[in-house]
């Protein structure tokens, strides 16, 4: 069952997204989801690195320019983020703001949280959990030139 948790992400997302820990993040997925110019949904894999609250309102999303994903966004600026852990199943609901701005071959976007929705199971799957989130390897290193750019890129306050 789904219970809504507001329009802000609840504090420990906030730290999740934060980036404080980001080593330790690093390995692990979120799936987002946009929606393609038929109305369908439009799935693509993120990792922690390239997502990073700004506050308990804004998420800021490094993606490729040229992606998919990137035109759905600007077309019609629908996202789900869908935080998949062992310890918690939430999907964060929100839409891209219209100045995007890009970075070399990335794209910049700035998601407002619109609706933060907690799954956990119903009556009937009592004792029944996620075991564990979607995982990738290997870690890329925090020094390779294209996590600095990703990072710059999600740290800029404004467009260069």
């Amino acid at each position: 069952m789904t219970r809504s948790l507001g329009p802000e992400l609840p504090p420990d997302l906030v730290s999740r997204l934060s980036q404080s820990d980001l080593p330790a993040a690093l390995g692990r997925a979120v799936p987002l989801v946009t929606v393609d110019a038929a109305g369908r949904p439009h799935p693509m894999l993120c990792s922690y690195l390239e997502l990073l609250a700004a506050d308990p309102a804004i998420i800021r999303l490094v993606i490729g320019k040229d992606s998919r994903s990137a035109r759905n966004l600007d077309e019609r600026g629908a996202a789900t983020l869908l935080v998949i852990d062992a310890e918690r199943t939430v999907y964060v609901k929100g839409r891209a703001g219209r100045r995007r701005f890009t970075v070399g071959a990335l794209a910049r976007f700035d998601l407002a949280v619109e609706e933060v929705l907690e799954d956990s199971p119903a009556e009937w799957e009592t004792g029944i959990r996620i075991t564990g989130g979607i995982g990738y390897a290997p870690v890329p290193p925090l020094d390779a030139p294209w996590v600095q750019a990703t990072l710059a890129a999600l740290r800029a306050e404004r467009a260069p």
